[in-house]
């Protein structure tokens, strides 16, 4: 009887303990459906689905973890599913967890509290989202917590003392967010900690000495915020710091000569932007594994100390910047043990107090070397012909010494240069023509010097170049005509104060990129060509000090861009040139000491006659009948001013009319009239109404030349207005471009440009802006970045496959089947735009170009003078000068496709020293999927079908994706396929992958 009733007092027992497991984990799914339910998300693309509250068990369900018994939820790992919504306070129920991570969505609001109720946690990772609040003070209640990252939030507040009781913390992540206050010295309580990154808030007060007190600190990280006053002595006492980074502070102090010994396993040393003083510590030549040295732009003084041969493994070594010292002929043999470092590709020592010749063992450096900085020193002598051994340098800058003798024209071996700086020295001789095999420069300033002789024309060889500095030299001869075949300049060419002669030719008309020509001072003659008229993007034209002769030419009407033109102290003759007032961008106009005669124009910049400057032409006056007569200079600019007044009074309204009919070329009267054979066009006052007087609440988005602002119709027409800052330079050309390219061209996956308004605000000034169709969706931009993300949207696979699809089928369009092909020259996320239905359109045709002219409505149109296109966007050979091309675009698009299924911008923080978004792909592509693709996709209900289910990645089909946008992106042109191959791949695979799965979908 006794032994029964054991049995049956261990059987109840039994059963109490498995109605207490089960009780346990229907608690815990109880917690799961309450996290579910805070979660925002379209039905097709739910990732959570199997979250099903008529489940028995979680332990099924989508990336949740039970204990072996499958009691209890230990693990969850929501990471990289783009979720959007809030954290659920009933994540605290769920007590057995130990591993959170929801690092890579969209979460918004706070952190809660009962967060605090996790005492079995071990990993919280919630970085990468949009949480915004505190961290709550009772966190200190996950005592096994190892792992805390909140990197790239919204959190600010300041950090709480209470983190300091997490004992058995590794690592501690709260860079990239809005933290204040100061660093908590309580801190250093977790000795257990490895990883500290502060870095990029906007902490201050001073570093903590406590922070020694961390035995097993590998990597500490502060750089970019606000600290002040010294570095602890204690902080170089840290023997096990592998990284540490201090950049971008407010710190001063000196550093400690024996830092090396003190931290004796530092593979990088970022100290750069703060106000140490001292020396360079010389024991850290002494650590043969350190990588990377940065103290540029401090305080720092005394010599380079010796011991750099001891680094054999240093990539990165920058001292410039400082009060660094040397002197003697032999100053700079500092630079001879590099050579030692094989691995350098980085090295600057530019404005110090350096002196020395440069040593003749130069080219002994790394043959990895790509940047050298050296100039703005005290460094003199020859440079040595052996500089041409350095096969790899990019970039040689030199200028501001006292170096001296002949360019050596070894200096043409360096075929991958790009920049070549050796202004502000005493070199002599002439320049050599073997400097014309640098193919591939991009800028020369050989300005400040004393070199002579003829410019040589192999410097024609130059076809990517972007600026040609030869000022202030004693060069003489006539400019080769091949230096007016550079049609890749586009920033500026500066020939001035020289002995040049001869005239100007007829080919300076083929410098139609050029901001700036300053050809001033020196021995020009002849006749000013009309060609000039072809520099379409001069703003800055200085012909001044020179012998030209003959009349102003008409022409220069056509350069709409111009702010400044000096044509001053020439023996320039006839009237001036009715043409000049049509010039609105002009700010300066210099044509004192010429030979002018007759009237001076009123309307333009005469009507400023400050900014006018005629002293020296005795023949001009404002009379109908020019008298005759020596008045003085004061008397006409008093007549101009009082007269410019009246008719600005009197007659500013018909002004404004005379300004809107000329301005450029004619061109925007073509434009108008153009359209109103079209379209009808539209009155300031109705987009007034429309836009509530373009109130900031309408206001969707701001580019370069403007403000884009929704509105309503009368009819209730809804409409995007793009407004035109006529002020800013370059808007005009932005504005002819968009009209010509867009009046005659109908796509459904173009932009649809309704009409334009031209007229003149409240306040009776210039209004010029283009009516768009109104899309409902934003742009693209907009969903990449998350801006969207709080009303819960999201983009499925299917949606970016189809708006992928949508923008090779527009671009095929501008490409192919246009009366005059089109090049769009600015394709970014930006510039698509989404409709109600998700259809994109790619829209701001501000920088188009027509790849042939057609007829004076519609010219090859460029509206900017520099590189066509965004940063990150742009393809290699537009900065190499080349011409805008299909090719172009091209490589634009494969850009945004890997962005768009990347996740990741080209202009994202991680892509620095060097590394674009390209090289990460092509590092990763195709082994490294997982790592490659936006995690927002892995858990998208089309890769749970049986096509694509073998593989996490989504198998063949996201590879072929991110090969077709490889094979756009290629740094030759020649080597992309066209927009054509790229559109019918990408419809390839929709009718391989995606039509099996919608069909399935519709019998569902």
């Amino acid at each position: 009887m006794d032994q029964f009733a054991l049995i049956l007092v261990l059987l109840l027992l039994l059963k109490l303990i498995y109605s207490a497991a089960a009780y346990s984990i229907i608690t815990d799914k109880e917690a799961l459906i309450s996290v579910k339910s805070h979660i925002n998300f379209e039905p097709l693309s739910n990732p959570l689905s199997t979250w099903d509250e008529n489940s028995a068990s979680p332990c099924n369900w989508t990336r949740i973890v039970c204990n072996k018994y499958g009691h209890r939820v230990i693990g969850i790992d929501l990471s990289g599913l783009q979720l959007r919504g809030s954290i659920s306070p009933y994540i605290g129920n769920l007590s057995f967890l130990r591993s959170l991570q929801l690092q890579n969505n969209q979460l918004t609001g706070e952190l809660p509290n009962q967060i605090s109720n996790l005492f079995r946690l071990a990993l919280l990772n919630v970085s990468s989202n949009n949480l915004n609040g505190v961290i709550p003070s009772n966190i200190s209640q996950c005592r096994e917590l190892r792992i805390l990252d909140l990197v790239q939030n919204q959190i600010s507040g300041e950090i709480p003392e209470e983190i300091s009781q997490l004992k058995q913390l590794q690592i501690l992540n709260l860079a990239r967010n809005h933290f204040f206050g100061t660093i908590p010295s309580s801190i250093s309580n977790i000795s257990s900690l490895m990883i500290l990154n502060l870095g990029t808030n906007k902490l201050g007060g001073e570093i903590p000495s406590d922070l020694a007190r961390l035995p097993n600190l590998k990597e500490l990280d502060l750089t970019i915020n606000n600290l002040t006053g010294t570095v602890p002595d204690s902080v170089y006492n840290m023997s096990s710091l592998v990284y540490l980074a201090l950049a971008s502070n407010h710190l001063w102090g000196e550093l400690p000569y024996n830092i090396g010994l003190t931290l004796p396993n530092l593979l990088g040393f970022n100290f750069c932007v703060n106000k140490f003083t001292g020396t360079i510590p010389g024991s850290l030549h002494n650590l043969t594994r350190i990588r990377i040295i940065r103290m540029a732009d401090n305080l720092l003084h005394g010599s380079v100390p010796p011991g750099l041969g001891n680094l054999p493994e240093l990539e990165m070594y920058n001292i410039g910047k400082n009060r660094i010292i040397s002197s003697g002929e032999n100053g700079l043999s500092f630079l001879e043990s590099l050579s030692n470092s094989t691995r350098l590709n980085f090295l600057a020592i530019d404005s110090n107090l350096l002196e020395g010749k440069v040593p003749e063992s130069i080219g002994n450096l790394s043959k990895v070397l790509k940047k050298f900085y050296m100039g703005g020193n005290r460094i003199y002598g020859s440079i040595p012909s052996s500089i041409g051994k350095l096969i790899g340098l990019e970039l040689l800058n030199m200028s501001y010494n006292s170096i001296s003798g002949e360019i050596p024209p070894e200096l043409g071996q360096l075929k991958e240069l790009k920049v070549l700086g050796l202004a502000g020295n005493d070199l002599s001789g002439n320049i050599p023509s073997s400097l014309g095999n640098l193919r591939k420069l991009n800028n020369i300033d050989l300005s400040r010097n004393e070199l002579m002789g003829k410019i040589p024309a192999a410097l024609g060889n130059f076809q990517g170049l972007l600026s040609m500095d030869l000022s202030k030299n004693k060069l003489d001869g006539n400019i080769p005509e091949e230096i007016f075949g550079l049609s890749s300049l586009s920033l500026f060419l500066n020939l001035s104060q020289n002995n040049l002669s001869g005239s100007l030719p007829e080919d300076v008309g083929l410098l139609e990129n050029v901001v700036t020509v300053n050809i001033s001072d020196n021995h020009l003659s002849g006749g000013i060509p009309n060609s000039i008229g072809n520099c379409r993007s001069l703003e800055n034209l200085l012909l001044a000090k020179n012998m030209f002769s003959g009349q102003i030419p008409s022409t220069f009407g056509n350069l709409k861009g111009l702010e400044t033109l000096d044509l001053s102290s020439n023996s320039l003759s006839g009237p001036i040139p009715l043409d000049l007032e049509k010039l609105q961008a002009l700010k300066e106009l210099n044509l004192s000491f010429n030979n002018l005669e007759g009237k001076v124009p009123l309307g333009g910049i005469f009507s400023q006659p400050f900014r006018v400057h005629l002293e020296g032409n005795r023949k001009l006056c404002l009379e109908v009948a020019c008298e005759n007569s020596h008045s003085n200079h004061r008397r006409l600019i008093i007549v101009v001013t009082i007269t410019a007044i009246v008719v600005i009074l009197s007659s500013l309204s018909a002004i404004f009319l005379l300004f809107l009919i000329k301005k450029g070329k004619a061109k925007v009267k073509a434009t108008t009239e153009s359209f109103r054979g079209q379209h009808q066009m539209i009155s300031y006052d109705e987009l007034r109404v429309a836009t509530n007087n373009f109130h900031q609440e309408n206001l969707i988005g701001t580019g370069s030349f403007g403000s884009v602002y929704k509105g309503i119709l009368g009819e209730g027409m809804k409409i995007a207005v793009k407004v035109i800052d006529t002020a800013i330079n370059g808007s005009w050309k932005s504005f002819l471009a968009e009209c010509a390219a867009l009046k005659n061209v109908r796509h459904r996956n173009l932009i649809k440009l309704i009409t334009i308004c031209s007229s003149t605000d409240y306040r009776n000034a210039e209004f010029v802006a283009l009516i768009y169709e109104l899309m409902s969706n934003g742009s693209l931009d907009d969903w990449i970045t998350g801006k969207r993300s709080s009303n819960g949207e999201v983009m499925t696979i299917l949606d970016r496959l189809k708006v992928i699809i949508d923008v090779a089928s527009a671009i095929k369009y501008l490409h192919n089947e246009c009366e005059a092909p089109i090049v769009h020259c600015d394709i970014k996320p930006s510039n698509v735009l989404l409709d109600s239905d998700m259809t994109a359109k790619v829209g701001d045709f501000g920088l188009a170009r027509f790849l042939m002219k057609t007829n004076d409505s519609q010219p090859s149109i460029s509206s900017t003078h520099t590189l066509k296109g965004s940063i990150g966007y742009i393809p290699p050979e537009y900065g190499m000068g080349a011409d805008p091309s299909t090719a172009g675009d091209v490589y634009s698009f494969g850009i945004l496709l890997l962005e768009l299924f990347t996740g990741k911008s080209p202009r994202h923080e991680s892509f620095t020293e060097g590394l674009s978004l390209k090289q990460w792909v092509q590092m990763n592509f195709p082994t490294n999927m997982e790592e490659l693709i936006d995690q927002e996709m892995l858990n998208d209900d089309l890769f749970q079908e049986d096509e694509l289910k073998d593989s996490k990645t989504g198998g063949d089909f996201l590879t072929k994706i991110i090969e077709i946008g490889l094979s756009c992106v290629s740094d030759s042109p020649e080597k992309r396929i066209s927009i054509k191959d790229a559109l019918q791949k990408l419809q390839s695979l929709k009718d391989t992958f995606v039509k099996p799965y919608l069909t399935k979908q519709i019998k569902k």
